[in-house]
């Protein structure tokens, strides 16, 4: 959907610092920001009388309202033209869950499972193996780790959240190594054995290359200036 469309619609838009922002387009998705739930209807209403002169059309199942931040009194649907629009707390978006805490936890214990999960499958077949080490490690960030950093640029952690991927990151070195959870190991001996670097190192560099990344940018791309306005 062009943003060019919905940009007049002034009463639609989110203060972030010294900056507006009425909408935020990735592709043919769109996301309306506005402060009042109320404001949404006309403008989810505009939109699709606009999309459809552009031969586009608004796909009322996909679309999603959410309400950053916590509230219990939030209704479950909004109505759009005869269409039922679900308000929800969470939804998954390009494979990353979008929470309305705007935290990254709910992403991270998602992550967390998933990866937890794709290493028990291949422990029979692979990490209980007599192939080398240096083998499964060359698996293990080629095919475990990227199922977990997915999304991880964008991450905000917080000292609990650094402290359960280091965990996770021990239970996927410790199952790699075949160490049993009652043989006692350093965790510092685990690094060193597989010369891994922290999971939270890794996360923390990936970050900041996006921060370079955004840094770069003109001015006036919508990136940097949240960026810098927050």
């Amino acid at each position: 959907m062009p943003g060019f469309a919905l940009r007049w619609f002034t009463p639609v838009q989110r203060q972030l610092g010294q900056s507006s922002f009425t909408d935020l387009d990735f592709a043919d998705d769109v996301s309306l920001l506005a402060d009042l739930l109320e404001l949404l209807v006309p403008i989810l209403e505009t939109t699709e009388s606009e999309a459809a002169s552009l031969g586009f059309e608004v796909n009322w199942q996909k679309t999603k309202v959410q309400a950053l931040g916590c509230r219990e009194d939030m209704i479950l649907t909004i109505k759009v033209q005869s269409q039922d629009v679900m308000v929800v707390e969470e939804f998954v978006y390009l494979g990353s869950l979008i929470h309305s805490s705007t935290g990254s936890t709910c992403d991270i214990t998602r992550r967390s499972a998933i990866t937890r999960a794709a290493m028990q499958s291949l422990e029979n077949q692979i990490w209980r193996s007599r192939l080398a080490i240096s083998t499964k490690l060359k698996l293990y960030n080629t095919c475990i780790l990227p199922i977990f950093l997915y999304g991880s640029d964008c991450w905000a952690i917080s000292k609990t959240d650094a402290r359960k991927i280091n965990a996770l990151d021990q239970w996927c070195l410790h199952m790699l190594l075949g160490i049993k959870w009652y043989q006692f190991v350093w965790n510092d001996d685990v690094q060193r054995l597989t010369k891994q670097p922290k999971l939270t190192a890794i996360i923390q560099s990936r970050r900041l290359t996006l921060f370079t990344h955004i840094m770069r940018m003109n001015d006036n791309a919508d990136a940097k200036r949240i960026l810098l306005a927050s």
